[in-house]
């Protein structure tokens, strides 16, 4: 079955482009200029990842994008005119997976898309054959590799697939400072580049997830000028 790709953008161009392109690449792609029938699809279709505008008309991308988040961990790749960091740290924070900035090349959009569309399915694969256990239990914090599954003093943690595997990393190199190189790269599978808030943002928000105090968390650490750590 063709992935399913929802695009939010009241620039009629941009968005027809952008679905062009993806319909080239044989995804089934879902269409809307305003926030309020794009939640509709949410709830109506089972779609693998949304691409939203920051400026709707109706309702700001950053929170549809919370919107979304809120029953629903498909990847979702903001698209902004803005170039300043704190708007890309703000969409990273509340849930985006990935920013892309206007103008863009439609072919970058559409490796992008792949690349989180990847990452989603080895998140979610269940069917590959059992291996031997990996897991993490300490301190009332509990993670399985093999079924992906998180809990919090027996709550269950609703993580993206990029938040699992920051926390999954942190886990595996636990009492070990993880610069925030390190920890970009083994995640995202991209080179680091000086200035990228990227992991800092999603710290930030799995350390909401995880109701931990900024400033002196339980769990996820920060070393500073060094990086993370999980003790």
């Amino acid at each position: 079955m063709n992935d399913k790709i929802l695009i939010v953008d009241d620039e009629r161009e941009i968005a027809d482009l952008v679905e062009v392109y993806l319909q080239n690449e044989n995804y089934m792609v879902y269409k809307f200029y305003d926030a309020a029938n794009a939640l509709a699809c949410v709830e109506r279709e089972s779609l693998s990842l949304a691409i939203l505008d920051v400026m709707l008309p109706d309702m700001s991308g950053l929170t549809l994008c919370q919107k979304i988040r809120e029953n629903h961990l498909f990847p979702i790749i903001m698209l902004t005119a803005k170039v300043e960091d704190i708007d890309k740290i703000t969409g990273l924070t509340l849930g985006a997976d990935d920013y892309i900035t206007k103008p863009f090349n439609p072919l970058e959009l559409v490796a992008r898309v792949k690349t989180q569309l990847r990452r989603y399915t080895r998140y979610n694969t269940s069917n590959a054959a059992p291996t031997e256990s990996h897991e993490y239990d300490f301190a009332g914090l509990y993670i399985c590799q093999d079924s992906h599954k998180c809990t919090l003093y027996g709550k269950e943690l609703l993580l993206t697939p990029i938040e699992f595997n920051i926390l999954w990393y942190l886990c595996e190199h636990r009492c070990k400072v993880v610069s925030s190189e390190e920890l970009f790269e083994a995640v995202w599978g991209e080179k680091y580049l000086d200035n990228n808030n990227t992991v800092m943002a999603h710290i930030a928000r799995l350390r909401e997830k995880m109701h931990e105090p900024s400033r002196k968390p339980k769990f996820v650490k920060t070393v500073w000028g060094v990086g993370y750590t999980i003790e």
